[in-house]
């Protein structure tokens, strides 16, 4: 495979890649509404857009990333008021959260990171062109996007025909089979306190779907190359983005859109509506890095549902610990072998090629990281190179103490006491559980050793 193929949820197919402008790539991501923690869900879809940048980055694209900021809508308004501060206040609360986050789990910072607050005055101009040519029309609560006037609604979403109806919502967010008129601007009501602009199209506020659909354009053209969210932007967001702009300048909107799977607890995904979340906070008060959670995100394929298990997070912790420990004797190698970086770097691009084929990246990695014909010095500069799309940070990995979860910690205790009590079979059993975590249990004049198997 010569050549980068993606899979585009517009067409519901993997497409040759073919930027607009040869070697440049326009990259537009859903950003986070900055009204609570991002739960590891949602960050599992920042990890991919951050290997989506990477890969072209790899295969030599020019790429210009942007990512937004939902500094504005119901949820933050909301929050704010509850939490008695102003909205100013509360978002930048949040959004340092997030943006620290980003940072640990070594995703690279987009190239601009935009606040919606910082944009009203485009969203303005967007929706009196919209008014201007006949797709949105004023009520007594707002502007709204008049969906029946814009062929082909729902298009990226595959919405079946008869789905559509006259009625109108305010809210950003709403049944995902029933397409609905939207909210462009929202007229001030008390609810909003201090929250608005005096405009020429009145006071008041965005909704939340024109904001992404004015920040993109602004900063990467009226078209661009990709879009990138999670799967449940697809309705009603990423569709009503595509209706509004497509409607304002009879353009393509966007020519490649891209989505991630869930992040799922058991058989539900996770979501703050369910109570099911997980921060990265959370993860490392249970023991383990920013680096293990993206490790096991690196096993499934983007567009897969990922399961969240702390068994799995464990497999993924004690991966990464092996790789750490054989990069490091690779650099204190003096054993010389074959040159294989052709072979493996060409299998490797195979698999970033094929819409982003992490887990079969991953098998080369390893593959490389067990082949013990492969000269060590040659070997360590293909896996530098590799972890440029992996974010893993090889070139830092040193000697460091071994992490223990609490689990293995309380089973460690357990041991020990059952061993004072002379307990030998009930304490073997409790090392046979260790030994299943990942780890090996020593016992020596100098006290008890724990290593990674």
């Amino acid at each position: 495979m010569n050549e980068l193929k993606l899979y585009n949820t517009l067409s519901r197919k993997k497409e040759a890649f073919k930027p607009l402008m040869k070697g440049q790539v326009g990259m537009y991501s859903c950003g986070p509404t900055v009204y609570n923690y991002a739960h590891i869900g949602n960050l599992r879809t920042y990890i991919f857009n951050d290997l989506l940048k990477r890969s072209l980055i790899y295969l030599e694209y020019k790429v210009k990333h942007v990512m937004n900021i939902t500094d504005v809508d119901d949820k933050t308004i909301k929050g704010s008021r509850d939490e008695k501060i102003p909205l100013k206040e509360f978002t930048e609360k949040y959004e340092a959260i997030f943006l620290q986050n980003l940072k640990d789990l070594n995703i690279i910072k987009p190239d601009v990171v935009i606040r919606a607050t910082d944009s009203i005055e485009d969203m303005v101009v967007l929706i009196k062109e919209l008014m201007d040519k006949g797709y949105a029309y004023k009520t007594s609560d707002g502007i709204y996007f008049s969906i029946d006037k814009f062929k082909g609604y729902g298009k990226l979403a595959n919405l079946e025909k008869g789905k559509k109806t006259k009625s109108r919502i305010s809210s950003d967010e709403y049944d995902k089979s029933n397409a609905k008129d939207f909210a462009l601007w929202k007229f001030y009501t008390k609810e909003d306190g201090d929250v608005f602009w005096e405009t020429q199209i009145g006071k008041g506020r965005p909704g939340w779907h024109i904001e992404c659909s004015a920040m993109s354009m602004k900063l990467l053209g009226t078209s661009f190359d990709i879009h990138t969210g999670a799967i449940d932007l697809i309705f009603p967001h990423h569709t009503n983005e595509i209706a509004q702009s497509e409607a304002a300048t009879g353009k393509l909107f966007v020519k490649y859109w891209l989505h991630a799977g869930f992040l799922n607890m058991k058989d539900e995904k996770m979501s703050k509506s369910l109570g099911n979340i997980l921060t990265l906070r959370s993860v490392e008060e249970k023991g383990y890095s920013p680096f293990d959670f993206r490790y096991m995100c690196l096993l499934a394929h983007y567009r897969s549902q990922l399961v969240f298990s702390i068994d799995n997070l464990v497999s993924a912790k004690n991966a990464l610990e092996r790789m750490r420990r054989k990069v490091i004797g690779f650099r204190v190698s003096e054993k010389k072998g074959k040159d294989k970086m052709a072979k493996y770097g060409e299998i490797f691009l195979d698999a970033i090629n094929d819409d982003l084929n992490m887990p079969v990246a991953m098998q080369v990695v390893w593959a490389v990281l067990d082949d013990e014909e492969f000269d060590s010095v040659k070997k360590l500069d293909l896996l530098e190179k590799f972890d440029s799309v992996l974010g893993l940070d090889i070139r830092n990995m040193k000697e460091g103490k071994v992490e223990i979860s609490p689990e293995v910690k309380r089973l460690i205790e357990e041991r020990e006491k059952l061993r004072k009590e002379k307990k030998w079979k009930e304490a073997d059993k409790i090392r046979d559980k260790i030994k299943e975590k990942g780890y090996l249990v020593e016992d020596s004049t100098e006290g008890i050793k724990i290593s990674v198997i």
